[in-house]
């Protein structure tokens, strides 16, 4: 039977958006166009002023007595990304349960690798960089996953499978890095009653979680009308309200797969007895069974993995393109490449390109050379220095952590320009050196 016979035109106009959708170089391609967006726009005669005016913005939401007022920038930067520091949160929860960071052995190579990257990159800063801008040590640290894994799908043919989970686990370790390093050395002040109050929300879902309650709802409710509201009045950004959040989602399926096994069968075999009426529209009975065909389905799989892949999309393809365009649209004056050589752009761009390279490449040298941990299946160290460079591209987290080292605007904007400039050579470099030093591999 022709499986093809009951697509729609508009089935055959989907398909390419949903190819497109699971591409990861599609979406470091849409970031980099968000980025290049908002550089045109804001140093243009026609829609400079538009740009910045933008996003001082204010939007108001009201519950009662209750008022929070954000500027739109605000919104992005402290709302919206509290929901990519959530998607963090649940494949930081994921890695450790079933992925490569849930075994020892598996864990010690990219965990070693990610705290080299976390060390050598600061220790650059602190070291070209004056006491006064010391604070910026945080912003060479982070590596950009969206943007790294994206350019290694271009030269996936050269970098086998192995290699490419062992910088997507050591870009999870390098996250969770970013998110102490936010949650203790960036926080100002701290209202401790807005803490406990947010402590015991969140105790309060860990318990719902022990007790089987799987309500995506509950938990968001909870987790936005509590967590992140106190979060925000605490001094602490919002945003880490999001990786608190994710680890109280359960990870368990409610059925085992022998007994989702065995109702499929069940729901299977009377599916095929039944009758369907002539215009093929179903009957109550089928209706029925496939309800607990979608029911059977749904308890197989964890409300976890559920809330991971719904929000991939959201998340990759409308949030942090959205804060791209917010954060990237830096006005390039006569004095750009003075402004390069700052103290604060050399300590970044520095920091990104050889921190990165230096720490993970030595760190997995060191691991390795002592026996604790091997290089991944059919990688070689050239591939190993190639995506190492490559987690020198910093761009989201990097730009969203000069948002918060900095009080003064022109080291904001130093500190944007540095890590815009050294990630487009990390991205240059590193695909050069993966494409000229690595022979080609068969990609299954």
């Amino acid at each position: 039977m022709d499986m093809q016979e009951n697509q729609t035109p508009f089935d055959y106009v989907r398909q390419p958006f949903v190819r497109l959708v699971k591409n990861d170089a599609a979406i470091g391609i849409l970031l980099f166009l968000s980025a290049l967006a908002a550089m045109i726009v804001a140093n243009s005669s026609w829609g400079a002023e538009w740009y910045h005016h933008l996003w001082e913005k204010e939007l108001t939401l009201q519950y009662e007595q209750n008022t929070l007022t954000l500027d739109l920038h605000h919104f992005i930067n402290d709302g919206l990304m509290a929901i990519f520091f959530f998607l963090v949160g649940l494949e930081i929860k994921r890695e450790f349960l079933a992925g490569e960071l849930s075994e020892w052995k598996q864990a010690v190579l990219p965990i070693g690798a990610a705290l080299g990257g976390i060390i050598f990159p600061a220790a650059i800063y602190l070291l070209i960089t004056t006491p006064d801008v010391s604070q910026g040590w945080g912003i060479p640290m982070a590596t950009d996953i969206a943007f790294t894994l994206g350019l290694i799908s271009f030269v996936r043919n050269r970098v086998p499978m192995a290699v490419k989970v062992f910088v997507t686990s050591l870009a999870v370790v390098d996250d969770i890095g970013a998110v102490l390093v936010i949650a203790i050395f960036y926080t100002s002040s701290l209202d401790t009653h807005q803490l406990i109050i947010a402590g015991g929300a969140w105790l309060l879902l860990m318990g719902a979680n022990r007790l089987g309650v799987r309500s995506v709802f509950f938990y968001s409710f909870v987790g936005i009308t509590v967590i992140w509201i106190s979060f925000f009045y605490s001094g602490i950004h919002p945003t880490i309200a999001g990786i608190l959040l994710a680890f109280t989602i359960p990870a368990k399926t409610r059925i085992s797969k022998d007994q989702f096994t065995d109702r499929l069968k069940r729901l299977y075999r009377k599916y095929l007895k039944s009758e369907t009426y002539n215009m093929a529209f179903n009957t109550g009975r089928e209706e029925k069974m496939l309800k607990g065909i979608r029911a059977a389905s749904d308890d197989a799989r964890t409300p976890l993995q559920k809330i991971e892949t719904s929000l991939h999309p959201l998340v990759y393809y409308v949030i942090m393109p959205l804060f791209a365009f917010a954060n990237a649209g830096l006005t390039i004056g006569d004095n750009f490449f003075s402004v390069l050589l700052s103290p604060v752009s050399m300590g970044i761009i520095l920091g990104l390109l050889l921190g990165k390279f230096i720490g993970i490449s030595v760190f997995s040298r060191i691991l390795v050379a002592l026996g604790f941990a091997k290089l991944p299946k059919g990688g070689t160290w050239r591939q190993v220095y190639g995506v190492s460079i490559l987690a020198g591209i910093g761009f989201t987290m990097s730009l969203f952590i000069s948002e918060l080292a900095f009080d003064s605007k022109e080291n904001v904007e130093a500190a944007k320009s540095a890590i815009l400039v050294a990630s487009l050579l990390a991205a240059f470099i590193g695909l050069l050196v993966i494409r000229y030093t690595n022979p080609k591999i068969e990609v299954i």
